[in-house]
């Protein structure tokens, strides 16, 4: 079974932080792990574009009720019809978390993975008083991620 690993970040993201989801998608898929995103735009699009063009599989976990919301690079959609609730499913799916900047959705991501027991790896995000590990760049991220869920 493939390592599923969550990128989650803000649907707004800049151009450095959108290139660093994109890297950080690249290397995931090139280490031979699905993403899951909540499949829109920012850093889950820039994210699921690097996944997509390293040749992974990039599943799009989206909040509303139809399908075709996705961003172009989301090979599997999955759609929720639960808005932000969205994100316990993310989290009950990845095998370990990455966040990359974010407001207060990408907080409830890293919150749900935490309570649940799954390693959460930052990346210009959330600084949770010892409870994320922070990286400071896309391939520490990855290379970070992937021996926190033993599979490096």
């Amino acid at each position: 079974m493939a390592l599923q690993i969550a990128i989650v970040g803000g649907a707004e993201a800049g151009e450095e932080l959108r290139e660093q989801a994109y890297q950080t998608g690249w290397e995931l898929a090139k280490a031979g792990a699905a993403i899951i995103t909540g499949g829109l735009s920012g850093v889950m699009e820039a994210a699921s574009q690097g996944a997509y063009e390293a040749g992974g599989l990039v599943i799009g976990i989206v909040p509303g009720s139809y399908r075709g919301q996705a961003n172009p690079y989301v090979n599997i959609e999955i759609v929720t019809n639960m808005g932000h609730a969205r994100n316990i499913i993310i989290a009950h799916s990845a095998d370990g978390v990455i966040a990359l900047g974010g407001g207060l959705g990408t907080l409830s991501e890293i919150a749900i993975a935490l309570k649940i027991g799954k390693p959460v790896v930052g990346l210009k995000t959330w600084d949770l008083i010892n409870q994320i590990i922070l990286a400071d760049s896309p391939q520490k991220a990855v290379n970070m991620i992937l021996k926190m869920v033993g599979k490096h």
